[in-house]
């Protein structure tokens, strides 16, 4: 994980700034300050902790909203004297109900991290009559859209305008990642897959 004692705690009188990002999304959620103890507890409970310097003492993320922040990892920076908390937040981060502190959007590819979350809601909430939620009841259903999805796809890229193209490619990519979610296999495997194929091909 991250060697606590090789931190350069004396730079800033014991603290360290610690950026927050969405795991799923990269988005950047806010920014706090760890001391010895926040980082120790936010290791020990897997929910991201920070020292306030307002109140001067430590502060769970959420300790009154619920809205905790769970700790997917815990990076440093090159001169160790910064942390970056990678996280899934349990509801809005900042608290004038917004998913981030800063004014920021998700672009790109970012995106399919909020709608793979959305997406688990519904798995959480099966009781709904969304068509996500069906679609997680019948794990056939949901593979045979995946399949009748490539093929349109595949149909749109010889006979359709770019338009086309884009919007049965964007069906492909939600009902895969309903198959996806309804297999229990986080997006972020897909990705992994994709970046060791990448250096293989890049070292071979």
């Amino acid at each position: 994980m991250i060697d606590v004692d090789s931190l350069a705690w004396d730079k800033m009188e014991g603290l360290l700034p610690a950026v927050v990002q969405d795991a799923a999304t990269g988005v950047v959620l806010m920014l706090g300050y760890m001391d010895r103890a926040a980082l120790a507890e936010t290791l020990d409970s897997g929910q991201v902790t920070f020292f306030s310097r307002s109140k001067q003492r430590l502060w769970r993320k959420g300790e009154t909203s619920g809205n905790v922040l769970r700790l997917v990892d815990l990076r440093t920076d090159c001169d160790s004297d910064a942390l970056l908390v990678r996280a899934d937040p349990a509801g809005p981060t900042c608290h004038l109900g917004t998913a981030s502190c800063f004014a920021v959007a998700e672009e790109g590819a970012s995106w399919l991290g909020t709608l793979e979350r959305i997406v688990a809601d519904r798995a959480a909430a099966p009781a709904t009559e969304s068509y996500t939620a069906r679609l997680l009841a019948d794990p056939g259903k949901a593979a045979q859209k995946v399949g009748e999805e490539g093929v349109e796809v595949a149909l749109a890229a010889v006979s359709r305008d770019t338009d086309g193209v884009a919007e049965e490619a964007a069906d492909l990519l939600f009902h895969l990642l309903v198959v996806l979610r309804s297999r229990e296999i986080p997006l972020s495997s897909v990705i992994d897959r994709l970046r060791e194929r990448h250096e293989q091909m890049r070292t071979g």
